[in-house]
């Protein structure tokens, strides 16, 4: 068998160039120079006319998949009229509504046609004011099914926190089937103030929604201040200790309770009244609802805002706080055993009858000038009717003879307007039982903060760290 094989031609030895260039024809010398020429001043518009061909090529590729036919589409729920809650948000963040029904807590739903069978769907949320870049992936099992998803979007939670009044936010969804870029749809949502608690709404179809057990989400158990407020609720020496249920005493359960009311009367919060609602829509009613640090700085509240407050308190302290919730008003109760068999009624409005803060001030103001002043005389004479019709006959005695010292005074009003507010709503209370006790009424809403706790969650700047 022969092999072929390829053999190089010998170079000529005038080929080789030495210490001097290669012999070359001046024909040939000047047609080199002009082809060289040439190629250096039209490389960069041939490479211009490449990248315009490649991308021209690019241009004209057809896409996989006809947006028609995926039909993407993005709806926020239709019950909140475009209306965005971040404290709905904010007070449900532990919920995973991804494969949740469209029901009130599932606020987007993106619905998409599969182009084909096992085909892979990723949504990409982007950022915006309010949440960061999110991505959602699903699947679409079967060709020509129409599929829905309810999507979780990563809220900047201390952006929410922070969102103390009205505005808008656009958000942009991007549907990938497979890979390959489908559809973008824009939304355009009208955001409330964090401070605005949704109480009701009613839908299309007229039925009611109540969304009033979200007060829990004001409830705040965690908040710093509190363990400074203790301190001073200890310091009082109404209570030597707290003890919450661990004494298995309800007396125990009131003096501590009563303790926390007097520091409140010393702090001067008082009752500020706000609307009953403020209204974005026809269909819904909002409350605003002022954070733990909000009342304790401004030391003004409504009844509302006076009940997330005190009960913050008592859950930090172990007890189980009710708020009661009838039409424009609510009030606060509290269970006086572990078990929840006995439970007391608490008017925090009451708070408001009194100004210890500007009281103590006058008190100051006029021993500076009488130094031994006692009784009524340690006090003017205004302040002094004011106050004295908060004491007991026998009281109102003692201080006007001098027997009872300024600090005494102030206990024995305190004490007084603690035993007020206690009783200020029970007949309210067993009045209403039978309507607290309905699921079906919301006009009458008995919110047990322990139970809501299970779904809702206290509205705080630390959510999404």
């Amino acid at each position: 068998m022969k092999t072929a094989t390829h053999t190089a031609a010998p170079m000529h030895q005038g080929s080789i160039c030495h210490s001097h260039p290669c012999q070359v024809p001046a024909s040939r010398q000047h047609g080199s120079r002009h082809h060289s020429q040439f190629s250096i001043l039209h490389f960069p518009l041939l490479l211009i006319l490449s990248f315009v061909l490649l991308a021209s090529c690019q241009s004209r590729t057809p896409k996989l998949y006809d947006p028609a036919v995926v039909n993407f589409s993005v709806s926020y729920n239709p019950l909140f009229e475009n209306q965005f809650y971040p404290s709905l948000v904010m007070g449900v963040a532990s919920r995973n509504d991804e494969t949740a029904p469209n029901d009130t807590q599932s606020l987007f739903a993106v619905s998409v046609t599969a182009p084909v069978n096992n085909a892979i769907l990723r949504i990409t949320i982007d950022s915006s004011n309010l949440n960061y870049v999110t991505i959602f992936q699903g699947e679409l099992p079967q060709r020509g099914t129409r599929y829905t998803f309810y999507p979780s979007i990563k809220w900047k939670y201390d952006k929410l926190y922070r969102t103390r009044q009205q505005g808008n936010t656009d958000l942009t969804f991007t549907c990938f089937v497979n890979d390959e870029e489908v559809d973008i749809k824009n939304l355009r949502l009208n955001y409330r103030s964090v401070n605005d608690c949704l109480l009701s709404i009613k839908g299309t179809d007229n039925r009611p929604y109540d969304f009033r057990w979200l007060f829990a989400a004001y409830v705040n158990e965690e908040h710093p201040y509190i363990d400074s407020i203790l301190s001073g609720v200890l310091a009082q020496g109404i209570i030597t200790k707290i003890t919450g249920y661990q004494l298995n005493k309800p007396e125990s359960v009131v003096a501590q309770v009563e303790a926390i009311w007097s520091y409140a009367l010393e702090h001067g919060i008082s009752y500020s009244s706000i609307s009953c609602t403020a209204t974005p829509t026809k269909r819904s009613n909002v409350q605003h609802i002022r954070f733990f640090d909000e009342v304790y700085h401004s030391r003004q509240a409504n009844c509302i805002d006076a009940c997330v407050f005190f009960a913050s308190i008592m859950r930090k302290i172990g007890l189980k706080p009710v708020i009661f919730v009838e039409p424009c008003h609510a009030y606060l109760g509290y269970y006086t055993d572990a078990q929840r068999k006995n439970i007391n009624i608490l008017e925090t409005t009451i708070t408001g009858w009194v100004d210890f803060p500007a009281l103590t001030r006058n008190h100051q103001e006029l021993l500076a000038s009488n130094p031994h002043a006692t009784g009524p005389q340690s006090i003017s004479e205004a302040m002094n009717a004011k106050y004295q019709k908060y004491l007991t006959d026998d009281e109102k005695k003692q201080w006007e003879e001098g027997k009872m010292t300024f600090d005494e005074f102030k206990h024995a009003i305190t004490h007084n307007l603690f035993l007020r507010a206690a009783e200020y709503d029970r007949s309210n209370y067993n009045a209403n039982k039978k309507y607290f006790a309905d699921p079906n009424n919301m006009q009458y809403q008995q919110l047990d903060i322990e139970q809501l706790r299970k779904i809702v969650q206290p509205i705080n700047d630390q959510q999404g760290l």
